[in-house]
């Protein structure tokens, strides 16, 4: 399995130690039109839990938390030019940061998408 997901409605795609960080469908369907998003910067050292980025919609502003601890080794540049990406792609196109993983054993802690598809019904 290469896909997890976080109670913070993170998505995180793990291919060997590289992954790919965005937000689930849940969660840009909660925020609506989303209207900025900002990725962070290649290089910067993340701490699993530690705010990453950030969201913005029509509604609110919100964090997007690193799901796991590592380097980010590409940041998504097409949400600058159309943030709506994420609302049209979450879970594709619209992703927000990849980075090479510091510690794997910190996908253990994580749902799998039929676990998360579970647990969003709960809210």
């Amino acid at each position: 399995m290469s896909l997890y997901f976080t109670k913070d409605h993170e998505w995180i795609d793990v291919q060997g130690d590289l992954a790919t960080v965005g937000i689930s469908d849940h969660a840009q369907h909660a925020l609506g039109d989303i209207v900025f998003a900002e990725a962070p910067t290649p290089g910067r050292q993340l701490k699993k839990g530690e705010e990453a980025a950030v969201v913005e919609s029509v509604k609110a502003a919100s964090d997007v938390y690193a799901p796991v601890s590592g380097e980010v080794i590409e940041a998504n540049a097409a949400l600058g030019d159309d943030p709506s990406i994420v609302n049209q792609h979450p879970q594709s196109e619209g992703w927000f940061f990849k980075l090479r993983l510091s510690d794997p054993s910190e996908l253990d802690g994580l749902m799998d998408e039929a676990a998360y598809t579970d647990w969003i019904k709960t809210l």
